[in-house]
């Protein structure tokens, strides 16, 4: 079994494909689902946001950390927590996270959403699909690597390679490097440069939620069928 984290999304993925966007696509996108929505689509654009809106489905997502003029809630996993989205759909669109599941679901044969939150709960899933390959796919930070996600890449590594062998690459070595040698999840978030930049913008609860290790078992699943067939949404349960 291969086991390899791409510090940016890019290339080919054959089997199980684990995307992380730490700060904060995927920390909010678990809390969506364990606040009871139903589903999760996650556009490629944010018009393509705009044309799913209906009866029970809600707009989320941000660009520059700051929600999207016409959305019903920004990218914030607090702002989330706080509500109650039972029966309903969340559609979101985010500067960096959605498009990396996007470049998963590509060709990815399975495609999990993982944070911090719901680390270990997501590797023990991913471990169970995979065939063949485990490739943790960082969103990263307007094409720059992040180091809130080389970190959390490391957390997941690090458990992954806790239940079985792996065959493992550099980029899989350099996230247990930074997870290693890294001070507390919380301390890591907040002086990377993304947990920098939301802390200037008054998101520091967002940071410290984000730097929770493994409070959720929820893990936010692509639906079979929905990656290459579907360009404009990906759905995720």
């Amino acid at each position: 079994m291969r086991l390899r984290v791409d510090l940016l999304p890019h290339g080919q993925y054959s089997d199980v494909v684990i995307v992380v966007d730490v700060l904060r696509a995927t920390t909010t996108a678990v809390t969506y689902l364990e606040r009871g929505a139903d589903a999760l689509l996650l556009t490629a654009t944010p018009e393509a946001a705009f044309v799913l809106r209906g009866e029970g489905v809600v707009l989320g997502g941000e660009r520059g950390g700051l929600p999207i003029p016409g959305f019903d809630f920004g990218n914030s996993p607090v702002e989330a927590a706080a509500q109650n989205f039972t029966g309903k759909t969340v559609v979101m669109n985010t500067t960096n996270g959605t498009g990396a599941a996007h470049t998963g679901a590509a060709t990815g044969k399975h495609v999990l959403l993982a944070a911090l939150t719901n680390a270990h709960a997501a590797a023990r899933r991913a471990r169970a699909m995979a065939t063949e390959e485990i490739a943790i796919v960082c969103a990263g930070t307007d094409g720059r690597a992040g180091l809130e996600d080389v970190y959390a890449a490391g957390v997941l590594a690090e458990y992954l390679l806790a239940m079985g062998t792996f065959t493992i690459d550099d980029g899989t070595r350099m996230a247990l490097t930074v997870r290693r040698s890294a001070d507390s999840p919380l301390e890591t978030l907040s002086s990377a440069t993304h947990g920098q930049t939301l802390l200037n913008l008054g998101l520091g609860d967002d940071v410290r939620y984000a730097a929770q290790i493994s409070t959720s078992t929820v893990v936010p699943v692509l639906l079979e069928g929905e990656g290459q067939s579907s360009a404009d949404a990906l759905r995720f349960m």
